[in-house]
């Protein structure tokens, strides 16, 4: 088991075991609000935004995403503590080289992954109409907070925050559409296995995986790693 201290102050350890712990609970809300529904846990989030150090209006999304799923795929079981440490993995929550989640959750300057050229540890995908118009090879990049590829966002992307438009930069539409993925990859994310099937299909590496599981197992206690 993982324990540590942070600046003198006493933390509780991090807990051992898949799948990691869902976390504070999250209140009842209506899902189907007008607007950005995930407003509604502005409270749930503040109160544990400082401690875990993200920000309050990526965690109403982080919570929003699991109780929708909770809804429509309730044999997933997906925490919003697993969706957090998806973003914390990816991006800080928005927060990867000095880009930071609005108030109406739209991450700005908007995030973009390396070139998948094909360079060491990196996979070469071409992004096949951009190279067509361009007469010259040009290779797709990750978006947004989570770092969705263009075309498994034109795949599972979703409109969570009632803007009428599914968008990869809104920490809504993205946490959202990371807890489908991650639901329909792993099927039973309440045991181990689908919890870690989902996680590999995410990104095939074991040391992503430990990652994930290290930041949603401190979530789920009331700590950052």
């Amino acid at each position: 088991m993982l324990s540590g201290c942070r600046g003198g102050e006493n933390l509780p350890p991090i807990p051992d075991g898949i799948p990691p712990g869902v976390g504070l609970p999250i209140p009842a809300i209506d899902l189907d609000a007008p607007g950005r529904a995930a407003e509604q846990l502005r409270d749930w989030a503040r109160g544990q935004s400082g401690v875990l150090r993200v920000p309050v209006v990526a965690l109403e999304a982080y919570g929003y995403a699991a109780a929708v799923m909770a809804r429509s795929a309730p044999r997933c079981g997906i925490g919003w503590t697993t969706v957090a440490a998806i973003a914390r993995t990816e991006s800080r929550h928005g927060s990867h080289a000095g880009s930071h989640v609005d108030d109406d959750g739209e991450v700005r300057p908007p995030i973009r992954g390396v070139p998948l050229d094909g360079s060491p540890g990196v996979a070469r995908v071409l992004d096949q109409e951009a190279t067509a118009n361009a007469g010259n090879p040009v290779y797709v990049r990750a978006e947004g907070p989570f770092q969705f590829l263009p075309e498994t966002w034109q795949h599972w992307g979703v409109d969570a925050n009632g803007d009428g438009r599914a968008d990869p930069d809104d920490i809504d539409d993205a946490a959202l559409t990371a807890a489908r993925y991650l639901c329909a990859s792993g099927g039973d994310l309440r045991g181990a296995r689908g919890w870690q099937q989902a996680i590999l299909t995410y990104n095939q590496s074991t040391d992503y995986l430990l990652t994930v599981r290290n930041a949603a197992a401190a979530y789920s206690v009331g700590r950052d790693l």
